[in-house]
């Protein structure tokens, strides 16, 4: 297999990058945001029927509102990445082969070893890569051609590394 393809100059491209690599990492506190609002929304509830509940209240309105920030925090840190990283707009290209994953981005250039990589996940736009548990890079699908796509979905699933969503 050799699969090569450039990546061009686009401004909204590292944005959605950094966007999708992210999401990964940051998909926890909205869960955590989600238990605190609803456990804060039931304790705040409860606390009208009794007669110590004036003293709870305060405590569970800062868990509602604790919980609501912490979904609002991985929006945030997307919005931003995507904000900063329109700058980094440079040309590229990668190079796969049975081997490796090589990337170059501007006068830069790096490679990950496919008996590095733990597994790879599928998004709507991207693969991203994991070496071992942490997301090392991502692959943009809509930049390889249908067949080079096809080729290397069959090589990363026959290798074990491919992971629905």
């Amino acid at each position: 297999m050799h699969i090569r393809f450039d990546v061009p100059a686009d401004p909204d491209y590292p944005g959605r990058v950094a966007a999708a690599l992210s999401s990964v990492r940051l998909r926890k506190y909205g869960y955590i945001g989600a238990v605190l609002a609803a456990v804060g929304a039931i304790g705040f509830a409860v606390s009208w029927g009794f007669a110590w509940g004036d003293r709870i209240s305060p405590l569970c309105l800062a868990m509602v509102v604790g919980g609501l920030l912490s979904m609002l925090y991985s929006p945030w840190v997307r919005l931003r990445a995507r904000r900063r990283s329109s700058r980094y707009a440079v040309e590229g290209a990668y190079d796969i082969t049975d081997d490796n994953i090589m990337m170059r981005s501007g006068s830069e250039s790096g490679g990950i070893a496919w008996d590095g990589v733990a597994q790879v996940r599928d998004t709507p736009e991207f693969w991203i890569v994991y070496v071992g548990r942490m997301p090392a890079t991502v692959i943009p699908r809509r930049l390889m051609s249908a067949e080079d796509a096809e080729t290397l979905r069959a090589y990363m699933a026959k290798r074990g590394l491919l992971q629905a969503r």
